[in-house]
């Protein structure tokens, strides 16, 4: 028996995925027996935030890796479709149409037993010892028991209870005549850090901009005793014009090879993946609200044109650290039978968390039929998100959506930003192509 934890977008595309291949689940969901801070009823694959899945556009990375979750056999795109409202090139959907869909789809399903009550550790303990499969894919909102005896299993350090993430840029949009390669002091390698030098000028009117910025006001189950050590840029900065020129922007050790001075301030970016396609801004924790949010990153030297794949979020979270808790197959590495998916795996966003939901029924199934598990190819979609799941780069991993830059660059790397999206969609489709072929 595998027992499904969670009746999110991950749980019902996995409870889905299992019973389409023949294999009986058991789908455990506590709503409404106890409901969570965020949700209203007890429907399955409930959308909390925005209605919205992204682009349906299939040059686009979220419609590229719809196609291939349709072809995986989808639940929830497809229901989607069906029940789609005008969202121009989103896929925008009728939120209780598209949930009460889901929810019979799964109910009039034989293979799925649905179980209406809370998961608790013992249960899981139980599962496991009469060798059956657990998936967790309880989300951002996992219980408070659930998630501690998941930290056991993983190992404390490697489970995290907010997202406090740095914005993340496309490293092609980057304007190397501004921004410096250099570490500080020289220590490392040359090309460890990258460098954004402001002068005075461009630091005051970055700090008057920053200042005056809307913010995301926190929900109430975001309390600040999550946010410790990751103090929001624009707070650093409300308490002296200078405090983030000596804190998370000063400028020592490093030289401008322009004026072969130091700058006045440095915003560094630090690469997110093995590629170096994509980097991160390095302490620049943010509560902007998105849309000024890119108004005021953009100010900062060298990133006028940049292309930002992930902007920064403070906010109630609950993930593990992938590259070192799970496998490739999303097996917790210390605990045999525990799997986890969604957005416990650190992806992000709807369509990736119900992506990995698949992909766990997909593995579970092949291993059910003695089979060894079958990774994606790196240039698909879902390649790219299992890379960056499983990228042991040094950094302060974070959830990810799908995005260009998760994608590897083409041997020929045209400058044209089209003609190199067209050369990676082109790999990603042939890759899949064969991947679903060796799937069978």
């Amino acid at each position: 028996m595998v027992h499904v934890v969670g009746g999110g977008f991950a749980g019902v595309e996995c409870a889905w995925g299992l019973a389409r291949r023949g294999i009986a689940c058991r789908l455990w969901e506590m709503r409404p027996v106890q409901m969570t801070p965020a949700h209203q009823t007890g429907l399955f694959s409930e959308l909390v935030c925005s209605n919205s899945f992204k682009s349906r556009l299939p040059d686009s990375p979220a419609g590229r890796l719809k196609t291939e979750m349709t072809a995986l056999g989808s639940l929830v795109i497809p229901t989607g479709e069906a029940h789609s409202v005008p969202g121009g090139a989103a896929l925008a959907v009728d939120r209780d149409r598209y949930a009460q869909a889901v929810t019979e789809a799964i109910e009039a399903e034989p293979l799925i037993e649905v179980c209406r009550q809370v998961f608790t550790p013992d249960d899981a303990e139980a599962a496991l010892a009469a060798g059956d499969q657990v998936v967790l894919a309880t989300g951002p909102l996992t219980s408070e028991p659930l998630a501690k005896w998941l930290a056991q299993q993983t190992g404390q350090e490697h489970l995290y209870f907010y997202d406090a993430v740095s914005p993340t840029v496309e490293a092609a949009g980057l304007d190397r005549s501004i921004i410096f390669a250099q570490s500080r002091y020289d220590k490392g390698e040359g090309d460890d850090y990258l460098n954004c030098p402001f002068n005075k000028e461009e630091y005051e009117r970055f700090i008057d901009a920053l200042l005056a910025a809307d913010r995301v006001p926190l929900k109430d189950f975001e309390e600040p005793k999550y946010f410790e050590g990751c103090k929001p840029i624009e707070e650093i900065a409300s308490k002296g014009r200078d405090s983030l020129r000596f804190g998370n922007f000063k400028p020592v050790g490093l030289r401008d090879p322009r004026t072969e001075r130091r700058p006045w301030a440095v915003v560094q970016l630090r690469p997110e993946n093995r590629e170096k396609t994509l980097y991160s801004l390095v302490a620049f924790q943010t509560r902007m609200k998105w849309g000024v949010q890119q108004e005021v990153l953009r100010m900062i030297p060298g990133l006028a044109e940049a292309e930002f794949v992930r902007l920064g979020v403070i906010h109630r979270n609950t993930y593990v650290e992938a590259p070192k808790a799970l496998t490739s197959w999303l097996e917790v590495r210390s605990r045999p039978g525990l799997f986890v998916a969604g957005q416990l795996t650190g992806v992000e966003g709807y369509v990736e968390s119900a992506a990995m939901g698949i992909y766990v029924a997909v593995q579970l199934a092949r291993l059910a039929a003695g089979l060894e598990p079958s990774m994606p190819p790196r240039h698909c979609a879902y390649g790219s998100l299992i890379s960056h799941l499983q990228d042991d780069t040094e950094r302060e991993f974070a959830p990810m959506n799908i995005n260009w830059g998760l994608f590897p660059d083409p041997p020929e790397n045209p400058k044209a930003k089209s003609e190199r999206r067209a050369l990676k969609l082109a790999a990603a489709d042939e890759a899949f192509q064969h991947w679903l072929t060796a799937l069978g």
